[in-house]
């Protein structure tokens, strides 16, 4: 891979990490409504609302440090932010013990914001 004159060589495992991907909950707890509403519009561009305060979204590897770092500068010592990654045999087993359609399997398409 070259870019402006320098070369790149990626091998096998960076290009298949670069391309793996999970689902996360994103849950937080944010002090302030002002600061609230700029994490709900960020994480809305990344995934589902699931509850009040907690969001579903099939990341890479990449998209999560760049949701983590985009939600590090909004958010302030006192809130809380947790991402958790499910496995693909919890997420299997999420449409076993709760309601129809309360986890589609596949991430929904692109929304443009």
């Amino acid at each position: 891979m070259a870019f402006k004159g320098k070369v790149f060589q990626l091998s096998r495992i960076d290009l298949v990490m670069a391309q793996h991907k999970n689902w996360y909950l994103v849950a937080y707890d944010i002090r302030s409504l002002k600061r609230w509403r700029k994490a709900y519009k960020l994480l809305q561009g990344y995934g589902e609302r699931v509850q009040y305060s907690m969001f579903r979204c099939w990341l890479s590897q990449r998209d999560r440090e760049k949701l983590r770092w985009q939600l590090e500068e909004i958010l302030v010592k006192e809130d809380n932010l947790l991402l958790i990654r499910l496995s693909h045999q919890c997420v299997r087993g999420i449409v076993d013990y709760n309601r129809p359609g309360s986890w589609p399997l596949m991430p929904s398409g692109h929304r443009i914001i």
